[in-house]
């Protein structure tokens, strides 16, 4: 299992404001041996991406603001100041080891679009072949509610499906995913390695994360659980203790691991699983569900009983079960008014009710991906 790990030749690593920046202020000795780890798994061969968190932080301490402001306008200013500087911190960190750098600003917007996500993939991959090492972050400064990625580890998921990584490595001010919340238990257990990221394991993550940072240890599993769906390898681990990366790269078992599926996504359905935020919810029977999930059919509208949402032709939406379990995720070829009119008619009918039909389906089975 670790080896695959020690074995990645492409690896995004997630570094978090609780690394880089504890309790608000950027801890350069501290980063400085971390572009050591860095360079050192790039003189191996390796391709690396970086999602680095650290701008709202940097411009709070240049600014010189107190603490980290709750309300957006401020993040968003803190983040315009920040930003450079945080480029500049890796261009020096990684420029005395004579490797390149380059800054990728994103939104949920630039991924949305299938043309934008493509576009991206090719940029990143001249990046990385040219040797390259992107620096990645939420673009926060335009990102506002219903573009935003909402936290570096959702991105950094995102990123390993954009360039198709074959690790994931995310360092955090903790030491990885415990059975109990350690700082409540001080006896609590740390997970070695989770074989599936089930509903059960979801519950044992608290909250919100750190002080300086956005996300909890909820978004670093659901991060892992995008990467399995995959078919890649995540590593949580604290990125405080000194030579982590140093013991990854050589194979041990530091933190958690989180195994990867067998069964993998690839292509557009890898889009549509993990680039789209979902704008409305079609609940199923039990036999429509028994047919998206086992028979790998299209649904239909006879098998839909309720919609919630606001959508359009061509949006992503989630497929739940009855009691509300989401089983798959697709591309409806209905807005959702015209949804609610055919939910649970026949196709033969959906002409009669709305005057005209698009298709037989409402989402049809090459735009849908099973979750379950």
């Amino acid at each position: 299992m670790w080896e695959s790990i020690r074995n990645a030749r492409r690896v995004v690593v997630k570094l978090g404001s609780g690394v880089l920046a504890p309790e608000g202020r950027f801890d350069r000795p501290h980063f400085a041996r971390l572009c050591y780890d860095l360079a050192t798994m790039r003189e191996e061969g390796r391709q690396l991406v970086v999602v680095s968190s650290g701008a709202v932080a940097l411009g709070v301490e240049k600014i010189g603001w107190p603490k980290r402001p709750k309300e957006i306008p401020k993040k968003q200013a803190a983040a315009a100041v920040g930003q450079s500087i945080l480029m500049d911190r890796w261009e020096a960190g990684l420029g005395a080891f004579d490797l390149k750098v380059a800054q990728v600003l994103l939104t949920h917007d630039d991924v949305h679009d299938r043309k934008r996500y493509l576009n991206a993939r090719r940029a990143l991959s001249v990046l990385l072949e040219e040797g390259v090492v992107p620096i990645v972050n939420e673009n926060d400064t335009v990102s506002v509610e219903g573009i935003k990625f909402g936290d570096n580890d959702t991105l950094a998921g995102l990123v390993v499906s954009v360039v198709e990584a074959e690790a994931l490595i995310i360092l955090s001010d903790v030491e990885g995913l415990y059975e109990q919340n350690p700082s409540k238990n001080p006896d609590a257990k740390l997970l070695s390695v989770v074989e599936r990221v089930t509903p059960e394991i979801e519950a044992l993550c608290g909250g919100a994360g750190s002080a300086v940072g956005t996300g909890g240890m909820i978004t670093k599993v659901l991060a892992a659980k995008r990467a399995a769906e995959l078919g890649v390898p995540t590593v949580i681990a604290t990125g405080r203790a000194r030579g982590v990366i140093a013991r990854l790269r050589k194979g041990e078992e530091v933190g958690t691991f989180f195994k990867p599926l067998e069964q993998t996504l690839r292509g557009k359905r890898r889009w549509i699983a993990h680039a789209l935020k979902p704008k409305g919810t079609l609940q199923l029977d039990a036999g429509a569900v028994e047919a998206v999930v086992e028979r790998k059919k299209s649904l239909l509208a006879s098998g839909i009983r309720a919609v919630t949402g606001q959508f359009e032709p061509g949006d992503a939406v989630e497929l739940v079960t009855l009691e509300g379990g989401v089983i798959a995720r697709g591309l409806s070829r209905y807005g959702a008014a015209e949804v609610r009119k055919i939910a649970g008619l026949k196709t033969s009918e959906i002409e009669e009710a709305l005057g005209y039909k698009d298709s037989n389906e409402v989402v049809h089975r090459e735009d849908l991906v099973v979750l379950a």
